[in-house]
């Protein structure tokens, strides 16, 4: 099935059969990327009396208790809950799922204190704003597959700057993704700068804004403008795992 859009005055086409998912898949176990040092994900049987959720052990059916951490296993997208005393949650917060979206490719820039930050001049450099434009895309280089199973925890992640954060903002991107474990610094104390300026709380509050965190755009994907799909699951939480697909848009 295809659909038409229009932007920027051009008749754009997208083939929604063929997705291009740039979501992390979570796997019973170690076999996921993660961060915080928050628990792997454990899908358990379940069993009660007289019942296992078990096909290969005799049950009836395969059922699962699912126990994981959104914040670091896997592609997870959030709302300002998570850093707002508001109860805020992700299932209130986004209410569109379509959106026209921007992909570029950024180096993280290596700072003095060993820090690797994604800096305000990279994004000016790459990110043209434009009032149809509603999310920003970002692909860290290098870009190899370790990003797909890669522990973060304690390893000092890059992370974006606040000023970068803030323009990204000013700019009216409502839905910021990246490859990253966090928009922040692993330890900053818990100033969280970047999401502050991106959501701008507590002053002027973006309430339907998100930010989708471990993502995985794969390298023969070029930068560019698409359309994105963010699905969640309706969860009345500040976060939910979550499935991201980008569609290549053709001019008619």
């Amino acid at each position: 099935m295809k659909i038409k859009l229009n932007f920027q005055d051009k008749k754009l086409e997208a083939d929604l059969s063929k997705p291009i998912d740039i979501s992390l898949s979570l796997n019973n176990g170690t076999n996921n990327v993660n961060a915080y040092y928050l628990p792997n994900p454990e899908f358990k049987t379940f069993r009660a009396e007289g019942f296992v959720g078990s096909m290969n052990e005799g049950g009836p059916c395969n059922v699962n208790n699912l126990f994981l951490s959104p914040h670091g296993n896997g592609t997870h997208t959030e709302c300002v809950g998570h850093i707002s005393k508001e109860p805020y949650t992700i299932n209130q917060c986004l209410k569109e799922f379509h959106f026209i979206a921007q992909l570029i490719s950024v180096q993280p820039r290596p700072l003095p204190n060993t820090d690797r930050v994604i800096i305000l001049d990279e994004i000016k450099e790459k990110f043209i704003p434009d009032n149809e434009i509603k999310a920003l895309v970002i692909r860290t280089l290098p870009n190899d597959d370790f990003k797909k199973t890669k522990n973060y925890s304690g390893k000092n992640a890059p992370y974006l700057h606040s000023s970068a954060a803030k323009l990204i903002a000013d700019s009216g991107i409502e839905h910021l993704l990246l490859d990253l474990p966090s928009v922040d610094k692993e330890n900053d104390g818990g100033v969280l700068a970047a999401h502050h300026e991106f959501w701008k709380y507590p002053a002027a509050t973006r309430v339907n804004c998100s930010i989708t965190e471990l993502i995985y755009v794969p390298g023969n994907i070029a930068d560019g403008i698409y359309l994105l799909n963010i699905q969640i699951a309706s969860l009345e939480s500040d976060a939910s795992p979550s499935k991201i697909l980008l569609f290549e848009l053709k001019q008619k």
